[in-house]
Order: structure tokens, then sequence, then C-alpha cells
């Protein structure tokens, strides 16, 4: 977005303390825009139980929690300080352990493969943020390594301008995009937000290479330009995720066999402590060993020598629920001259897949990848974006 779109607008920034959101406020204070900061918290308290979702049993209190709030907010507070900006905490903790771990530990305990991080961003950065503090806000910006795209109606006639003025035309569509850095990029961890929350963000700082973010960070003297990138479930701080989930779940012993023999090999403490692919954490004696899969109404770990025995791949599956961000899929598919061809990904990775959909109605499609792919895993978004992987038409649920 450019100055004359931004200047009449009330622009929140979720400033997390990290260096992408901090270039976001330098990015937004250089065009003459003087946001208000929000952190957004969802740690617990220091002596509070954390509240736990109705069907799970657990008391998983702040014993062992290290989060880094502390200095996020030493490095927000001095961030927006600079900039003159106002900043506020937001106290999303109970929103998030009601939500999104209820969402984890569901679908964790019925052997899926979830990713807390895309169900954050809706129902919490762009959810519980909205309800509290966002209506306020014409714009929320994020440090996302995104980009946006309006598509507008001149004489009947569709053009595209992308992050650029429309307010000329009458403006139809906002598409999400990727950023140009492959490897930061993350509209797969948006595209299960709702168009309305579409609507709203903006992302100063996605049409940058990190290096990029980083270089400019340096020049302004910003506090947080070398500070690593947060890694993992970022509420976690130093607790270990499968002490996380035992926390909730407890174990649940079973056997471990080897898919080519059928042999026995070991014991698991529950198949929730355990992704397909996974090969580091096993434990068990004669490996390396690698998930291939999970009999989850056995309660049986299968596991390999060999990463790639053939069963660990898969060409063709179904996806459900299929979320879609800006148009219905199917009015995509029709009408796109590459027809039922779009790119796809099943994991956070830079590389896009070539495939085709199948329509299954009511949402559901079947994948039909151009090759195999390994680790395809129920539970796992495929998120779906055009043949030149630009667009991001949004995400469906794994079904195997």
């Amino acid at each position: 977005m450019n100055n004359e779109e931004l200047k009449d607008k009330r622009v929140a920034v979720l400033l997390s303390g990290g260096v992408d959101s901090s270039v976001v406020v330098y990015e937004l204070v250089s065009q003459g825009i003087r946001p208000d900061c929000f952190y957004i918290k969802i740690g617990p308290e220091d002596d509070l139980s954390v509240p736990h979702p109705d069907s799970l049993t657990s008391n998983l209190s702040s014993e062992g929690w290290d989060c880094s709030m502390e200095e996020d907010m030493e490095m927000a507070t001095a961030v927006a300080a600079k900039y003159g900006c106002s900043l506020e905490v937001v106290d999303c903790h109970r929103e998030y352990w009601d939500q999104v771990t209820r969402y984890t530990m569901e679908k964790v305990r019925a052997g899926l493969t979830p990713n807390p991080d895309v169900m954050c961003n809706r129902l919490i950065k762009f959810g519980a943020f909205h309800e509290k503090r966002g209506h306020d806000y014409d714009l929320i910006a994020t440090g996302h390594y995104a980009q946006t795209e309006e598509e507008c109606t001149i004489n009947n006639a569709q053009c595209t301008m992308h992050n650029a003025q429309c307010s000329m035309f009458n403006v139809q569509l906002k598409w999400l995009c990727t950023s140009p850095d492959p490897v930061k990029d993350q509209t797969d961890f948006l595209a299960q937000i709702y168009d309305w929350q579409l609507q709203k963000a903006i992302f100063p700082i996605g049409h940058y290479m990190k290096d990029e973010v980083r270089q400019i960070a340096e020049r302004e003297h910003l506090v947080s330009a070398r500070r690593k990138d947060s890694q993992g479930i970022c509420f976690l701080g130093k607790l270990n995720y499968n002490d996380y989930v035992r926390r909730y779940l407890g174990e649940q012993p079973g056997d471990v066999i080897e898919l080519e023999t059928g042999r026995r090999v070991g014991e698991h403490k529950g198949l929730w402590f355990h992704t397909i692919g996974q090969r580091k954490g096993m434990g068990f004696s004669g490996g390396p060993w690698f998930v291939v899969k999970k009999d989850v109404a056995q309660n049986i770990l299968y596991v390999s020598h060999g990463y790639d025995p053939a069963s660990a791949y898969k060409q063709d599956f179904p996806i459900h629920d299929f979320h879609a961000l800006t148009l219905p899929l199917e009015e995509i598919l029709n009408s796109q001259q590459s027809g039922p061809n779009v790119t796809i990904k099943i994991r956070h990775t830079p590389g896009y897949l070539p495939a085709t959909l199948e329509p299954q109605g009511d949402r559901c499609y079947v994948v039909h990848a151009e090759q195999p792919i390994h680790g395809v895993a129920p539970g796992q978004f495929c998120v779906v974006y055009d043949a030149c992987h630009h667009r991001c038409y949004g995400s469906g649920e794994i079904t195997v």
C-alpha cells in the first residue's frame, strides 16, 4: 500500500519485538503513518493454572514455562518509543488456550498432524485481537512475509494492481499472494484466515527478502536487528513439546513395528508423540528409524530403516473442508485457463508442487500430485496456489 491509501486509515501493528514486526513500524512511519502498536500476550500468567479444553484432562500449570515475553516487551517498547508510537499489551492467553490448544490437542489425540501456528493467525492474531482492539482500526499490519493484490473492474475489464492504489476503480477482490523470498514466505500460515480478516490485513515487509529486512533494521539501528527468529511454537518457551502434549493427554503405550518385516522393535509411549517422517527422538535400538505410518485404531507405530519406502509416498490424496480465501475454489478452477492445474504445499518448505484437483463436492477434493510426495499426513493442511504459485487460493485438511 502507498501513502494515499494509508493516510486516512487507522493502522494497528502487531509488534512482537522481533526484527520483522519492528521493520513494519519503520516502514509505516517512513510513509508518514503513525500506527498504534500492540503486543499480543498468549503465554500463561506466572501464578495461573492454564485453562484447558473441556474434553481434555490435565492441570497444566505455569511451572516449567520460560516464555520470552519479558525480552519481547523490552524490544517492542524500545521500537515503539523510537518512533513515537503507543504500545499496548492485549492479553489473549485464555483465547489461545481455549481455542488453539483445543484444536491442537483434539487433532493430536486423533493421531493427526495439526498446525497450531495456522490456527493462531485465524483465531488469535486476526481473531481475538480484532474482538478486543482491532475492530477500532481500518487495517492490521503484521510482519508476515506475504503480499496482497487487488483485482479491479475498469469498463467491464479486469486489472490487477499489486499493493497499489485502486481507489479510482471499483475494487472487487483482494488476493493473498506469495513473498519473493521462497524460504520465508508465510502464505501457508495465512491460508485459513477469513476473507474479512484478509480485507483488513496489510504486510508492509512482504515484498522484501529476509536479508533486506535485516539490513534495514541494522541501518535504522533497531534494537531487534540481530535478534534470532523464533523457532517452533512461540508460547512454549523452553517447555518441550512432548511434555506439553503429555500434560494434556498423558501416555498410551503401544507396539512399534518394522513396516517391511512386521517385527516388533520396541514400545512407544503414545502415537501423539510422533509424526510421519520423524527420525530424531525415537529412542529405539537398531536404528536409525523413520516413522512411516500410524495405526490409531490398533495403537501401532510403524517404522522403517529407509526414509523413503514406497508406502511413505502418496501421489493422490483427499482433502476436506477447503477454506477459500477470496473466491470459491471450484469457481476459480472453472474460470482459469489452466483448468484444475494448481501448485500445492503440504508443509512449510520453499518448494511448490504441481498438481491437479478433482472436485468431490461440499468443499472436498482429491489432489493428484505430478510426482509422489513424501510424508503426506492426515491433519496437515494442503495449501493451494495458482499454477505460477503467486496467488494463494486457500487450504484444506488432508484426510488420508
